[in-house]
């Protein structure tokens, strides 16, 4: 089968998925919604085909066990593939979920080339890596890696629904989340496969790339309070416009971020909510996100340090109340160099320079670390769009990438059995 081939595949497993939307207009899977239960009755569909053992635990995480093939002292342990199948709203088809479906398209072709290991693979579908629902991300990947908390299950989404109901909805049983963890002596690695969401590939002329590691990120919810009043009547000068105070804010923000363009520093607003929301009221509240990331810890704790300053005397210099919490935060993760040499011996065998680079967005792997060693094998994606309907990446490289991940875990099966 050519690499064309294997990428013809997985592009006929992604337009499926893609199919499962909360929106009939744009691609939009939210965590535990609706269109997250066909994903997942989808994927364990699929998943038994390939002859794996399929499950659904206490957080949604569709997995799927393909045991080892001999006995021996790894038959007990298992090398993790997989990524997530939620989605931005109004998103691509391949951000996530190409990972999930190349780990399973390499699992079915490692049994049909009759393939023999001597260890597990576990195949994960993921469903809370975008964080967009619930105020809250990483929750699926973290109750395998057995960090979740169970305080968590008390966050509530914008219309109220508290995460542990959305699970006993989704038909799961958060009471059941610490059976979700795995040991780390039972877990051999972590590999994801991903699109880039960047254009230095696309750039280069590159088809793969492998991850050196993840860049941290923070993301905060940010409260600013003003006072209400007549859009006619108030004078500009003696206005406590919560919104005019924001977009200050936003702006300090922005210049912050682009003074750290060497450490790879970005800060974003992603969300904003003004109340009351009336033509002709003066804003007396905003609500907005904040997401800092960074490809080294200090210079994003340095960035943070730095809004917090300038927001707040924006805040005392019109007279409104400045409040920012913290709610998500990850540290720069660093992959494995194991598995950055495997990755990259396997993408020199297909004939490819081997391009080492950082990855800006955040993934299950930064929950991943705190369980086991990851490594990332990016993807080429068009004009390097994601978080986008776009989003695009070619059969030939997605077939490199399967090519690849297929190769790593075969040449990961021969050093085991050398050991």
């Amino acid at each position: 089968m050519t690499y064309s081939e294997l990428g013809r595949r997985a592009d006929q497993r992604l337009a499926a998925l893609a199919a499962c939307s909360d929106d009939a207009e744009r691609l939009t899977r939210l965590y535990l919604g609706p269109a997250h239960r066909r994903a997942a009755d989808l994927m364990a569909g699929w998943m038994a085909e390939a002859g794996l053992t399929v499950a659904i635990d206490a957080l949604g995480t569709v997995r799927g066990l393909r045991a080892a093939d001999r006995p021996g002292p790894l038959a007990g342990k298992r090398l993790l593939i997989g990524s997530h199948i939620d989605t931005v709203v109004n998103a691509g088809r391949y951000d996530g979920m190409l990972g999930v479906v190349a780990g399973l398209i390499a699992i079915e072709e490692l049994r049909a080339r009759a393939v023999r290991l001597p260890f597990a693979i576990e195949l994960l579908a993921f469903g809370d890596e975008e964080g967009v629902r619930f105020p809250t991300t990483l929750a699926s990947s973290s109750a395998v890696a057995g960090t979740l908390t169970a305080d968590v299950f008390a966050v509530a989404d914008g219309d109220g629904m508290r995460l542990g109901e959305a699970l006993r909805r989704f038909g799961c049983d958060p009471e059941r989340f610490a059976a979700a963890a795995l040991r780390r002596d039972e877990v051999l690695g972590y590999i994801e496969v991903h699109i880039e969401q960047g254009p230095v590939l696309e750039t280069e002329g590159l088809p793969l790339g492998v991850v050196t590691s993840i860049a941290g990120q923070s993301r905060f919810n940010i409260e600013i309070g003003g006072e209400a009043g007549h859009a006619g009547t108030v004078p500009m000068a003696l206005r406590r416009d919560a919104l005019a105070g924001a977009a200050a804010m936003m702006t300090a923000i922005e210049t912050i971020g682009r003074a750290g363009a060497a450490d790879q520093l970005v800060a974003t607003v992603g969300r904003l909510a003004v109340a009351p929301g009336a033509v002709n009221v003066v804003p007396n509240g905003v609500r907005m996100t904040l997401d800092v990331r960074a490809a080294s810890d200090a210079p994003r704790f340095a960035a943070i340090a730095a809004i917090k300053t300038a927001c707040a005397a924006i805040a005392v210099e019109r007279g409104l109340t400045f409040a920012m919490e913290r709610y998500h935060d990850s540290p720069t993760t660093p992959c494995a160099a194991r598995w950055q040499a495997a990755l990259a011996e396997a993408v020199a065998s297909l004939d490819l320079p081997v391009r080492r680079l950082t990855s800006g967005a955040g993934h299950d792997g930064h929950a991943l670390k705190a369980l086991t060693d990851i490594g990332m094998l990016f993807v080429r994606c068009r004009g390097g769009i994601s978080h986008n309907p776009a989003e695009f990446a070619s059969a030939l490289d997605m077939g490199l990438a399967v090519e690849a991940l297929i190769r790593t875990i075969v040449a990961s099966a021969a050093t085991a059995a050398a050991a």
